[in-house]
């Protein structure tokens, strides 16, 4: 063997050597990245753990004081302990609507928290849309206060029975109804319920009300957001009902959707395959 090709054969060795050195320093590297974010991930699941039980605790404890103020509100308007004056029984209906805010803001956090925790429950059967929406018009009549807003529910389109948890889907509804009664204050709100062609029910939510910018549309549905405006500025609440309304509707196996723009009202829609993948009843 020439000595030429000996020192080829030498210079092939030393760059395999460096290049084998290098991808163990590489590999030692990453091995260290992974253990790395092994421990950021644990470290996020732990915070989120303990957010969670955080909401639950507090919500849990905040249960029982409101559900008193409302219970002593209720008593007062009664006129159990005597005649109320004008001006008493306009104090105690702020306390009372107060309370009854207070008491929907703690429910969406103890809910926001089980679905943070993967403790919500799915409970899927099968019931009639006519059903459903018989139930969120008598849920819906006494706070119609407004004379200048109507609130429509048209006959389900494609009307077949789901299997999906009516609990979970009536909460959705519910508080894309209520938003829509806040943020309207003339017109209608219209609810309705579609059949699509792909085994889905969609349900939607329209308005006449201010709508909403379209660099909103995704910001409403996160925790805690709420679009600035003279109606908002004037109602409270947590900013979590749109947010839980999407997780909500993700553990149905649907998704929720939104069209608006200002000054044109806004419709908010939900949609759920007619059979939720679960163990159906045979």
């Amino acid at each position: 063997m020439s000595s030429t090709l000996q020192q080829e054969l030498a210079d092939a060795r030393t760059q395999l050597a460096a290049l084998q050195a290098e991808l163990d320093e590489t590999n030692r590297g990453v091995l260290a990245l992974y253990a790395e974010l092994d421990t950021q991930a644990q470290q996020l699941r732990q915070a989120t753990e303990l957010k969670s039980r955080f909401l639950a605790y507090m919500s849990h404890e905040f249960r029982t004081p409101i559900s008193s103020i409302r219970s002593l509100t209720r008593l007062l308007l009664d006129r159990v302990d005597g005649p109320l004056t004008v001006e008493q029984e306009k104090q105690i209906n702020f306390i009372r609507t107060t309370s009854e805010e207070f008491a929907e803001m703690v429910n969406d956090l103890l809910d926001l928290a089980k679905v943070e925790a993967g403790r919500i429950d799915i409970s899927p059967a099968w019931f009639d849309l006519v059903d459903l929406f018989a139930a969120l018009r008598g849920m819906f009549k006494p706070v119609l206060v407004n004379p200048e807003v109507q609130l429509i529910f048209e006959d389900p389109q494609g009307a077949a029975p789901l299997y999906t948890d009516d609990a979970k889907l009536s909460q959705i509804l519910r508080n894309f109804i209520s938003n829509a009664l806040k943020f309207t204050q003339r017109g209608e709100v219209r609810v309705t319920a579609v059949r699509g062609d792909d085994d889905t029910m969609t349900f939607s939510v329209a308005d006449t009300g201010i709508g909403i910018a379209p660099e909103f549309h995704e910001a409403i549905f996160q925790d805690f957001t709420q679009v600035n405006s003279p109606i908002q500025k004037r109602l409270r609440g947590t900013g979590l009902g749109l947010s839980l309304s999407r997780r909500l509707a993700e553990l149905l196996g649907g998704h929720v959707a939104l069209e608006s723009s200002i000054g044109m009202g806004s419709t908010f829609s939900v949609t759920v395959p007619l059979r939720l993948r679960a163990q159906e009843p045979s």
